[in-house]
């Protein structure tokens, strides 16, 4: 295992329903750094950016309309084997799939609004970091 940084973001439904401080806490408790956190709108642009391996795809517009409909807050992070671990902590994309106690198990009520986002590789992350906190 080795010390990563990824990228995760709390989606405008998490916002919405007031999960943030929840969502953040449970990334301190499992003993992640939080080396930087905002709370933003997401331009179409940015999130077709985002979202690029998606282009041409039915559900593509989809995804940019609905990360584009309140505000998010992005959160990037580090600790040991960052990405897979905040991968479990959110659980499956399909809340009915998800494990017990994971945030997408516990909060999630559709597979489009599951509340959270993490980056699936270390490429994903170094782009998805670099799109919202370049200046990390």
């Amino acid at each position: 295992m080795s010390i990563e940084r990824t990228y995760a973001m709390v989606k405008p439904d998490g916002v919405r329903r007031g999960l943030v401080g929840e969502i953040i806490s449970r990334l301190e408790k499992k003993g992640f750094k939080i080396l930087a956190l905002k709370q933003m709108v997401i331009s179409k642009e940015l999130a077709e950016k985002h979202y690029g391996e998606h282009q041409g795809k039915p559900f593509f517009d989809g995804l940019v309309n609905f990360i584009t409909s309140g505000p998010v807050v992005a959160i990037a992070i580090e600790g040991e084997a960052a990405i897979s671990s905040w991968r479990t902590m959110m659980g499956a994309t399909r809340p009915w799939d998800a494990a017990p106690g994971t945030i997408r198990s516990d909060f999630a009520t559709t597979v489009d609004e599951n509340v959270s986002h993490g980056s699936d590789s270390v490429e994903s992350a170094a782009r998805e970091l670099g799109l919202f906190f370049p200046e990390l």
